[in-house]
């Protein structure tokens, strides 16, 4: 039976690495989906600037284009003709030396190569040829003048096949022959392809005769002209950032090469097919180059295949095509140019971009627009809630336990410990966790970690109706209170969710008017510069959300940066009047009083310190018995999240409505807390 199994190169990476952890990828990415930019260009941002331990694609460019300096700041051009003047003049001084030495010689002959060697003209190009039918006294100055030549064939080689100058160095009549048998076949089979009369025979049998010459190892016609063709334009910008001298030095010193002057005629029109058949390589571009390493021919045709292929990573890195990706990265070029390092960065965004747009993080809209998946919020709105945790835990300092387990009856049940857990620790349980882990570990760890903590599940729970008003008015958006607002949102839309899910949460935005949202459209909505701020028609909202929840307890939380300045008419019509008109006023007075009626518990989170708000909240508050709260921006998700937790245990039954509440522990400790 055949053996099918076969070999690849291995593509990068480190195999035994762990899957690309996404939570850093959708807390960046969301955070500027929150600030108004779109999904793609928000994963593009992410893309581009990278996080504290991936390096981003802005990083990559920034190190192709330092690799692109250093090469332009090192190098020179005329290595070749220094190469050349260096060989002459020594051809030149053992000539001397010979004829200097040489009394047998006839005195007129001997004077007449003195002469030569005399009136040689200074122009490189030019001496060399006039020395092309000198009959050479010295065998060490005619070896040297041989030299010239066979530097200048293999050097014109090199720059269109790799690795010929090195391969023909001391080469003998046979080798130079057999080169000039394979530029023959190549322009004639690159003609029949012109013709369209190539095949894949024809291919096979050029490769099985002159295979050696081209280490590429191409599979086919294509795959070969494409890697001559870059070589031999990277050869042409060679030549097209000499200086005019320089050029013309070589184009004079190219008929010397390997002592004929064929060479030359066949590379010409190997140039002259290639460039017909792929003009879409750069042929016409050029450097300066500034530094003072001479390169040769075929090295400098090296290095200009260096800084195009620096060009394309750069292209690919700037991502500014329609439907780029970070997949077009070309990673083996990218390990070249800037080694297996830079290799796996690429690869890792790679990967990233790939789970994020196949892993169920992203969804394209019924508009065609990428939008978070539900799995993508729950993680984002997880992130927060963490944040929003450790914040609480800072400012509070304390766990209250008067209330655990006031929820229902125990159900014998119990489960892992998530934030917002009020029922008590199963110690049996948590503790036989923490010795199973450090067994797992070798004996190593704490005795109890968090992750080892199991509280006993209770049956019953007070439903609690909960109305979330933001502000959407512009001064948000101009303060930067925007993303505050909307990660607030999520944070309280998450721990709801996952915690509380028989809780029923209403998101209410309130800008010229008021309208309910769900999380999705919330968390992308664009800054709105209407001017208003309808207290009123989102107190409305609210209180229908309380109507249709009659056995719950209600809680209002309203995130404000401004007074009210717009109301809702009979006819749905919406006034706007600054300073704030008292009908204004009284609307948003009478419906936070149904609020309270309706029994529900308001706290305002007051944003600005504009002394004339401040005093027109702490009124309001106090007329329903409710709280505010003036957190800074940072602290405004733990202060919402915290009241709510709060408001939950003032309202169950049997539960410690006089005692202090998440909101409570806030005073004294970051934020204003006014009753």
């Amino acid at each position: 039976m055949k053996d099918r199994t076969r070999f690849r190169r291995y593509d990068g990476g480190d195999p035994l690495a762990a899957p690309v952890d996404l939570a850093d990828a959708l807390d960046a990415i969301g955070e500027d989906v929150m600030a108004g930019y779109s999904l793609e260009r928000a994963m593009r941002e992410f893309l581009r600037r990278g996080s504290p331990d991936q390096q981003g694609l802005d990083d990559l460019a920034r190190r192709v284009a330092q690799r692109r300096r250093e090469l332009l700041d090192r190098h020179d051009l005329d290595g070749t003709l220094r190469e050349i003047r260096k060989l002459l003049d020594t051809a030149v001084l053992e000539e001397r030396k010979q004829l200097a030495r040489d009394a047998l010689m006839d005195d007129d002959d001997r004077a007449l190569r003195e002469m030569t060697m005399e009136n040689l003209p200074s122009d490189t190009a030019a001496a060399v040829s006039e020395l092309s039918s000198y009959d050479w006294a010295s065998s060490e100055a005619r070896q040297a003048y041989e030299q010239i030549k066979d530097l200048l064939g293999r050097e014109m080689l090199e720059q269109r096949f790799q690795g010929v100058k090195q391969a023909l160095e001391n080469a003998t009549d046979e080798d130079r022959q057999a080169i000039a048998e394979m530029l023959d076949d190549l322009n004639e089979l690159l003609e029949k392809r012109q013709r369209g009369e190539d095949t894949a025979e024809d291919f096979a049998e050029f490769m099985a005769k002159h295979g050696q010459y081209f280490p590429e190892d191409p599979q086919n016609l294509d795959e070969l002209l494409d890697a001559m063709a870059q070589r031999a334009a990277a050869a042409q910008r060679m030549m097209n950032s000499m200086s005019a001298e320089q050029r013309q030095q070589l184009m004079e010193l190219s008929q010397q090469a390997f002592g004929s002057p064929a060479l030359n005629e066949a590379l010409s029109r190997l140039d002259g097919n290639l460039q017909s058949m792929r003009p879409g390589e750069d042929w016409e571009g050029g450097e300066q180059m500034g530094g003072e390493e001479g390169l040769g021919l075929g090295d400098g045709t090296g290095v200009f295949q260096d800084l195009a292929e620096l060009d394309r990573l750069s292209d690919q890195l700037a991502q500014s095509r329609p439907g780029a990706r970070t997949s077009d990265l070309d990673l083996d070029a990218m390990a070249r140019q800037l080694g297996p390092e830079a290799a796996v960065d690429a690869r890792t965004l790679q990967k990233l971009e790939q789970a994020l747009r196949d892993g169920g993080t992203l969804r394209r809209g019924s508009d065609g627009q990428l939008k978070l998946t539900p799995k993508a919020m729950r993680q984002l709105g997880k992130a927060l809630l963490k944040d929003v945790a450790q914040r609480i835990s800072g400012r509070s300092g304390a766990r209250d336990t008067r209330t655990a387990g006031a929820a229902g009856e125990r159900s014998g049940a119990t489960r892992e410990w998530a934030f917002g857990d009020t029922e008590p620790w199963d110690l049996p349980r948590s503790l036989l966790n923490g010795i199973q882990r450090r067994a797992a570990e070798g004996g190593a760890g704490p005795l109890l970690t968090v992750d080892d903590v199991e509280v006993q599940e209770t049956e019953a729970r007070t439903q609690a109706c909960v109305a979330l008003l933001v502000d959407t008015s512009f001064s948000m958006a101009m303060d930067g209170r925007w993303v505050p607002m909307k990660r607030t949102a999520l944070a309280l839309h998450t721990l709801i969710r996952s915690r509380f899910r028989g809780d029923a949460l209403e998101l209410i935005a309130f800008g010229r008017h008021a309208e309910t949202m769900d999380i999705e459209e919330l968390t992308g909505l664009d800054a709105r510069w209407d001017k208003g701020t309808n207290l009123h028609h989102g107190l409305l909202l609210a209180n229908r959300h309380f109507r249709k929840h009659p056995g719950a307890q209600p809680v209002l939380l309203i995130v404000t940066d401004g007074e009210p300045t717009a109301h809702l008419e009979a006819d749905g019509e919406v006034f706007f009047d600054y300073p704030p008109h008292p009908r204004t006023v009284s609307l948003a007075v009478r419906e936070l009083d149904n609020a309270r009626r309706l029994g529900a518990q308001t706290t305002f989170f007051r944003l600005g310190e504009d002394p004339g708000l401040a005093r027109f909240i702490d009124q309001m508050a106090a007329r329903v018995d409710g709280r505010t709260v003036a957190p800074e921006l940072d602290d405004l998700g733990a202060a919402v999240v915290g009241s709510y937790l709060g408001s939950r245990r003032a309202g169950r039954p049997g539960g410690m409505s006089g005692g202090p509440s998440y909101g409570d522990w806030f005073g004294g400790r970051g934020f204003w807390v006014g009753e």
